[in-house]
Protein backbone atom coordinates (compact mmCIF):
# COMPACT_ATOMS: atom_id res chain seq x y z
CA UNK A 1 0.00 0.00 0.00
CA UNK A 2 1.19 3.19 -1.14
CA UNK A 3 2.41 5.78 1.91
CA UNK A 4 0.80 9.50 1.33
CA UNK A 5 0.56 12.36 3.60
CA UNK A 6 -1.91 11.36 6.33
CA UNK A 7 -3.14 14.75 7.62
CA UNK A 8 -3.33 18.21 5.57
CA UNK A 9 -4.72 21.83 6.05
CA UNK A 10 -7.29 22.30 3.35
CA UNK A 11 -8.99 25.57 3.21
CA UNK A 12 -7.53 26.68 6.46
CA UNK A 13 -9.03 22.77 8.14
CA UNK A 14 -6.93 20.36 9.38
CA UNK A 15 -8.03 17.24 6.87
CA UNK A 16 -7.10 13.24 7.49
CA UNK A 17 -6.67 10.57 5.38
CA UNK A 18 -10.45 8.75 5.42
CA UNK A 19 -10.41 5.64 7.32
CA UNK A 20 -11.31 2.21 5.69
CA UNK A 21 -14.94 1.16 6.62
CA UNK A 22 -13.82 -1.91 7.66
CA UNK A 23 -14.68 -3.82 10.94
CA UNK A 24 -10.95 -4.95 11.31
CA UNK A 25 -9.76 -1.41 10.56
CA UNK A 26 -12.81 -0.17 13.19
CA UNK A 27 -11.22 -2.74 15.71
CA UNK A 28 -7.99 -2.21 15.19
CA UNK A 29 -8.19 2.16 16.12
CA UNK A 30 -9.79 0.97 19.31
CA UNK A 31 -7.37 -0.95 20.92
CA UNK A 32 -4.72 1.54 19.54
CA UNK A 33 -6.31 3.51 21.90
CA UNK A 34 -6.57 1.82 24.87
CA UNK A 35 -10.18 -0.26 24.63
CA UNK A 36 -9.99 -3.54 25.82
CA UNK A 37 -9.57 -6.41 23.25
CA UNK A 38 -12.77 -8.24 25.02
CA UNK A 39 -14.56 -5.35 22.17
CA UNK A 40 -14.56 -5.48 18.31
CA UNK A 41 -16.80 -4.54 15.57
CA UNK A 42 -18.62 -6.72 13.51
CA UNK A 43 -20.31 -6.46 10.04
CA UNK A 44 -24.62 -6.85 10.06
CA UNK A 45 -25.42 -8.59 7.17
CA UNK A 46 -29.33 -7.62 7.38
CA UNK A 47 -31.17 -5.49 9.74
CA UNK A 48 -34.51 -8.03 8.63
CA UNK A 49 -33.29 -11.24 8.12
CA UNK A 50 -33.47 -12.58 11.60
CA UNK A 51 -31.22 -15.76 10.84
CA UNK A 52 -28.12 -12.94 9.91
CA UNK A 53 -28.68 -11.01 12.93
CA UNK A 54 -28.56 -13.81 14.98
CA UNK A 55 -24.34 -14.37 13.91
CA UNK A 56 -23.97 -11.00 15.28
CA UNK A 57 -22.25 -11.03 18.85
CA UNK A 58 -24.69 -9.61 21.69
CA UNK A 59 -24.88 -7.43 23.33
CA UNK A 60 -24.07 -4.57 20.79
CA UNK A 61 -23.14 -1.51 22.47
CA UNK A 62 -23.34 0.86 19.19
CA UNK A 63 -24.51 0.48 15.48
CA UNK A 64 -22.83 2.43 13.60
CA UNK A 65 -24.27 2.96 9.56
CA UNK A 66 -22.65 4.21 7.25
CA UNK A 67 -24.31 6.04 3.77
CA UNK A 68 -23.03 8.43 1.04
CA UNK A 69 -23.75 12.02 2.69
CA UNK A 70 -26.90 12.51 0.42
CA UNK A 71 -28.63 10.00 2.01
CA UNK A 72 -27.66 11.31 5.76
CA UNK A 73 -28.56 15.26 4.40
CA UNK A 74 -31.96 14.14 3.12
CA UNK A 75 -33.21 12.38 5.69
CA UNK A 76 -31.28 14.87 8.48
CA UNK A 77 -30.93 17.97 7.43
CA UNK A 78 -34.70 19.21 7.78
CA UNK A 79 -34.66 17.99 11.33
CA UNK A 80 -30.84 19.48 12.29
CA UNK A 81 -32.19 23.42 10.66
CA UNK A 82 -34.90 23.30 13.37
CA UNK A 83 -32.30 22.10 16.45
CA UNK A 84 -30.69 24.37 18.83
CA UNK A 85 -26.81 24.19 18.98
CA UNK A 86 -25.78 21.94 21.80
CA UNK A 87 -24.13 23.22 24.57
CA UNK A 88 -24.02 20.23 27.42
CA UNK A 89 -20.95 19.19 29.10
CA UNK A 90 -20.08 17.52 32.70
CA UNK A 91 -20.44 14.18 33.77
CA UNK A 92 -23.83 14.41 34.13
CA UNK A 93 -24.80 14.50 30.36
CA UNK A 94 -26.42 11.36 29.14
CA UNK A 95 -23.98 11.10 26.33
CA UNK A 96 -20.68 12.53 25.74
CA UNK A 97 -21.09 13.69 22.11
CA UNK A 98 -18.04 15.49 20.18
CA UNK A 99 -18.73 18.05 16.87
CA UNK A 100 -16.47 17.12 14.10
CA UNK A 101 -14.36 19.80 12.92
CA UNK A 102 -11.52 17.47 11.03
CA UNK A 103 -12.06 16.98 7.81
CA UNK A 104 -12.21 13.35 6.08
CA UNK A 105 -12.59 12.20 10.14
CA UNK A 106 -16.26 10.90 10.15
CA UNK A 107 -15.12 7.38 10.71
CA UNK A 108 -12.80 8.41 13.84
CA UNK A 109 -15.98 10.67 15.15
CA UNK A 110 -18.32 7.93 14.78
CA UNK A 111 -15.95 5.16 16.42
CA UNK A 112 -15.13 7.60 19.79
CA UNK A 113 -18.82 8.18 19.94
CA UNK A 114 -19.78 4.19 19.86
CA UNK A 115 -16.75 3.38 22.61
CA UNK A 116 -17.10 6.37 25.05
CA UNK A 117 -21.20 6.19 25.68
CA UNK A 118 -23.00 3.06 27.41
CA UNK A 119 -21.90 -0.33 28.27
CA UNK A 120 -18.85 0.27 25.98
CA UNK A 121 -17.29 2.52 28.44
CA UNK A 122 -16.56 0.13 30.43
CA UNK A 123 -14.18 -1.66 28.24
CA UNK A 124 -11.77 1.10 27.88
CA UNK A 125 -8.29 0.69 30.20
CA UNK A 126 -7.79 2.62 32.69
CA UNK A 127 -4.50 4.69 32.35
CA UNK A 128 -4.95 4.70 28.52
CA UNK A 129 -4.51 7.64 26.08
CA UNK A 130 -8.01 7.02 25.53
CA UNK A 131 -9.07 7.08 28.83
CA UNK A 132 -7.52 10.77 29.54
CA UNK A 133 -8.57 11.66 26.35
CA UNK A 134 -11.97 11.31 27.36
CA UNK A 135 -11.38 12.37 30.98
CA UNK A 136 -10.12 15.59 29.42
CA UNK A 137 -13.23 16.09 27.62
CA UNK A 138 -16.09 15.30 29.48
CA UNK A 139 -16.34 18.94 31.43
CA UNK A 140 -15.41 20.64 28.49
CA UNK A 141 -18.36 22.57 26.26
CA UNK A 142 -18.41 21.37 22.80
CA UNK A 143 -16.13 23.90 21.01
CA UNK A 144 -13.38 23.41 23.66
CA UNK A 145 -14.13 19.61 23.26
CA UNK A 146 -13.90 19.35 19.44
CA UNK A 147 -10.36 21.13 19.85
CA UNK A 148 -9.02 18.95 22.14
CA UNK A 149 -9.56 16.48 19.41
CA UNK A 150 -8.08 18.97 16.72
CA UNK A 151 -4.77 19.48 18.70
CA UNK A 152 -4.24 15.51 20.08
CA UNK A 153 -0.96 14.93 18.61
CA UNK A 154 -2.06 11.29 19.97
CA UNK A 155 -5.42 10.78 18.43
CA UNK A 156 -3.64 11.82 14.90
CA UNK A 157 -0.92 9.07 15.22
CA UNK A 158 -3.60 6.25 15.88
CA UNK A 159 -5.55 7.48 12.97
CA UNK A 160 -2.41 7.28 10.50
CA UNK A 161 -1.66 3.99 11.72
CA UNK A 162 -5.09 2.65 11.37
CA UNK A 163 -5.42 4.27 7.70
CA UNK A 164 -2.82 2.29 6.40
CA UNK A 165 -4.87 -0.94 7.13
CA UNK A 166 -7.68 -2.17 5.02
CA UNK A 167 -7.46 -3.74 1.59
CA UNK A 168 -8.46 -0.31 -0.60
CA UNK A 169 -5.48 1.85 -1.93
CA UNK A 170 -5.07 4.68 0.94
CA UNK A 171 -6.56 7.93 -0.67
CA UNK A 172 -4.92 11.53 0.00
CA UNK A 173 -6.52 13.74 2.40
CA UNK A 174 -7.51 16.51 -0.38
CA UNK A 175 -9.41 13.27 -2.58
CA UNK A 176 -13.06 13.95 -1.74
CA UNK A 177 -15.02 11.34 0.27
CA UNK A 178 -18.56 11.19 0.15
CA UNK A 179 -19.52 8.69 3.21
CA UNK A 180 -21.01 9.75 6.34
CA UNK A 181 -21.01 8.22 9.76
CA UNK A 182 -23.99 8.10 11.86
CA UNK A 183 -23.75 6.42 15.16
CA UNK A 184 -26.42 4.78 17.36
CA UNK A 185 -25.92 3.57 20.99
CA UNK A 186 -27.69 2.55 23.92
CA UNK A 187 -26.52 5.06 26.86
CA UNK A 188 -26.34 4.68 30.34
CA UNK A 189 -29.84 6.13 30.76
CA UNK A 190 -31.37 3.23 28.74
CA UNK A 191 -32.43 5.57 25.91
CA UNK A 192 -30.69 4.95 22.10
CA UNK A 193 -29.31 8.13 21.04
CA UNK A 194 -27.98 9.31 17.52
CA UNK A 195 -24.97 10.86 17.86
CA UNK A 196 -23.53 12.61 14.79
CA UNK A 197 -20.64 15.04 14.80
CA UNK A 198 -22.00 16.82 11.58
CA UNK A 199 -25.24 17.73 13.40
CA UNK A 200 -26.02 20.23 16.00
CA UNK A 201 -25.78 18.02 18.74
CA UNK A 202 -26.82 14.55 19.99
CA UNK A 203 -30.44 13.21 19.33
CA UNK A 204 -32.73 10.99 21.44
CA UNK A 205 -34.17 8.67 19.85
CA UNK A 206 -36.48 6.90 22.45
CA UNK A 207 -36.03 4.49 25.68
CA UNK A 208 -35.16 1.04 25.25
CA UNK A 209 -36.12 -1.66 27.56
CA UNK A 210 -33.17 -3.36 29.77
CA UNK A 211 -32.89 -6.02 27.44
CA UNK A 212 -32.85 -4.07 24.26
CA UNK A 213 -29.64 -3.55 23.06
CA UNK A 214 -28.60 -1.30 20.11
CA UNK A 215 -29.68 -4.43 17.61
CA UNK A 216 -32.82 -4.97 19.13
CA UNK A 217 -35.87 -4.74 17.12
CA UNK A 218 -36.97 -1.56 18.98
CA UNK A 219 -33.62 -0.08 18.60
CA UNK A 220 -33.87 -0.78 14.78
CA UNK A 221 -37.09 0.96 14.42
CA UNK A 222 -36.28 4.16 16.44
CA UNK A 223 -32.83 4.37 14.81
CA UNK A 224 -31.56 3.19 11.48
CA UNK A 225 -34.86 2.15 10.26
CA UNK A 226 -36.57 5.53 10.87
CA UNK A 227 -33.82 7.03 9.02
CA UNK A 228 -33.95 4.62 5.82
CA UNK A 229 -37.99 5.02 5.41
CA UNK A 230 -37.35 9.15 5.38
CA UNK A 231 -34.72 8.34 2.74
CA UNK A 232 -36.55 8.65 -1.24
CA UNK A 233 -34.50 9.94 -3.98
CA UNK A 234 -31.27 8.11 -2.93
CA UNK A 235 -32.54 4.69 -2.97
CA UNK A 236 -30.41 3.69 -5.84
CA UNK A 237 -26.86 4.99 -3.93
CA UNK A 238 -26.20 1.13 -2.52
CA UNK A 239 -22.87 2.21 -0.74
CA UNK A 240 -24.11 1.59 2.40
CA UNK A 241 -22.73 -0.54 5.51
CA UNK A 242 -24.03 -1.14 8.95
CA UNK A 243 -21.45 -2.21 11.95
CA UNK A 244 -21.76 -2.73 15.63
CA UNK A 245 -19.54 -2.29 18.64
CA UNK A 246 -20.10 -6.24 20.80
CA UNK A 247 -18.09 -8.74 22.42
CA UNK A 248 -14.83 -10.13 20.38
CA UNK A 249 -15.41 -13.54 19.80
CA UNK A 250 -12.35 -14.30 18.06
Amino acid sequence: MAAHRQSAVLFEKKTFVPLENNPEVFSHLIHLHGVSPALGFYDVYSITDQTLISLVPRPTYALLFICPGSVWHEARDKEDAGMSEYAGSGAQEPVLWFKQTIGNACGLIGLLHSISNGGAAEFILPGSHLDKLLKDATPLEPTARADLLYNSGVLESAHRAAAQLGDSKTPRPEEPVDLHYICFVKAADGHLWELNGGMKGPVDRGVLEPNEDALSERALQLGLKSLLNLKTKSIKDLRFRIVVLALNVN
